[in-house]
């Protein structure tokens, strides 16, 4: 995934969630602690530019391997790239922060949030 000034939010969430169709991943104004959650007040519209809310200017790519756990990727994106990022995981119809589980990994956390999506199908 490629970070840069003139990428969007959404551009970043959109790449992001078709890598992990049961996650998506938030954008807040401020950093949270390890198994903390973040205020639904500090998030940021996915229409930003991320030039307009990072700390770091720095431009490069991150590799997002199945086997990061949260905890790795919400601290990758603060000390390489300044944002501050929470990862939510699917569960029925309602999106929840992985903050009880930010020691899981993504591919786990994504499997998790598509086999409870597909539980509420076969239910409903």
């Amino acid at each position: 995934m490629i970070i840069q000034d003139l990428v969007s939010i959404k551009d970043i969430q959109q790449e992001f969630h078709k890598m992990y169709p049961g996650l998506k991943m938030v954008f807040y104004r401020s950093k949270h602690h390890d198994h903390q959650g973040s205020d639904k007040a500090e998030e940021y519209t996915s229409d930003h530019i991320l030039r307009d809310i990072r700390q770091r200017h720095t431009e490069g790519s991150i590799e997002i391997k199945p086997q990061m756990t949260v905890k790795e990727l919400e601290y990758d994106f603060e000390e390489l790239y300044g944002l501050h990022i929470q990862i939510f995981r699917k569960s029925g119809a309602v999106w929840l922060q992985t903050i009880a589980t930010d020691d899981w990994t993504l591919a786990k956390q994504n499997e998790k949030g598509l086999s409870l999506d597909k539980e509420e199908i076969v239910a409903g």
